[in-house]
């Protein structure tokens, strides 16, 4: 079967022919229907994130749904012709599980079979979509969690979104959805008329062109450095900054105006399995609706490469077996 295998950063991704994966003790065996296009894994490739690849070469791709195909010895609560998405273990209230991750750990859904565990996998709404289901498990699920657990945001809340790439622009809409007053940043305009469609209030180009709005909190979807350091600065006193994005591996932020000002500052990491039937509800209602934007399977590393260049309106996905 075709994957796109990672070794290391000197060669890339690359598309090549693998054995078709049998299930073990405990696992299914599913064909991928969708696999979403995700910044983290442009940070992988890069070599910018060692430490989370477990397996090496590995097949990437973290954001993944498909139908059952075949069943491992034990499995008992699912059946072939199951529609499911795939859940990353791990998220900001526990510790991290690179072992375990799809993608990360073992072989991910860049290619048209994968062998899961079985308590990694999450039923789909019937009248979700692969794709939707495939993207639901990481960009809307990290934007649910950093929105409505870290942020805490509410219809007594104002809140800032920076970043309006596909994370944050479902960002924009889970703050909206939870009754919060929602304006986006971005220094790409272009990106404004979606994050209004979204519900965003209003968008600015810089946090202080909002210096006079009152952010309750702030959630940098960047995490470019400047744009941390400048959600401090721009957050009322006593508010919360939300780091998501991991644009530089370090920063500098402003201690005196986090000490004086009494700012809280909270990273978020993805979500838990819960959660994800929450986001998957919520999609199935109408109430979320991704925008998203289909590749051919033999374009995924060109589409990784417009990720990396924030060249993505909402989330790029591919049919591996299309």
């Amino acid at each position: 079967m075709k994957a796109y295998r990672f070794q290391e950063a000197e060669t890339g991704l690359q598309l090549r022919d693998i054995p078709t994966p049998t299930p073990g003790a405990g696992e299914v065996l599913l064909t991928v229907q969708a696999a979403g296009l995700c910044h983290t894994d442009c940070h992988i490739i890069n070599g910018h994130v060692n430490e989370w690849i477990r397996k090496r070469p590995i097949t990437l791709g973290h954001e993944v749904a498909g139908t059952v195909c075949d069943i491992g010895p034990g499995v008992t609560n699912v059946k072939v012709g199951d529609r499911v998405a795939v859940s990353l273990p791990g998220h900001s209230t526990e510790e991290p599980d690179w072992d375990n991750a799809v993608g990360m750990g073992f072989d991910g859904g860049y290619a048209e079979k994968i062998a899961v565990p079985v308590r990694f996998i999450i039923p789909m709404p019937e009248n979700v979509s692969f794709a939707q289901a495939a993207v639901a498990g990481d960009s809307i699920l990290t934007a649910y969690h950093a929105v409505v657990v870290e942020a805490q945001a509410d219809a007594t809340k104002t809140v800032g979104i920076v970043g309006l790439g596909g994370v944050g622009l479902n960002g924009v809409r889970v703050a909206v959805i939870q009754g919060a007053t929602v304006y986006g940043v971005d220094i790409d305009k272009t990106k404004f008329d979606e994050a209004k469609a979204q519900g965003a209030t209003a968008c600015f180009t810089s946090l202080s062109d909002a210096a006079h709005i009152r952010f309750d909190v702030i959630l940098d979807f960047a995490g470019v450095g400047t744009t941390t350091a400048d959600a401090v600065k721009a957050v009322k006193a006593g508010g919360r900054v939300v780091l998501v994005g991991m644009g530089v591996p370090t920063m500098t932020l402003p201690s005196l105006a986090i000490v004086t000002r009494r700012i809280q500052i909270h990273g978020s990491l993805g979500a838990s399995m819960v959660e994800f039937g929450h986001v998957l509800e919520l999609i199935s209602e109408g109430l979320i609706v991704p925008v998203l934007e289909e590749i051919a399977f033999v374009d995924v590393v060109e589409g990784l490469k417009r990720v990396e260049r924030s060249e993505v309106s909402g989330r790029l996905f591919t049919r591996p077996n299309k």
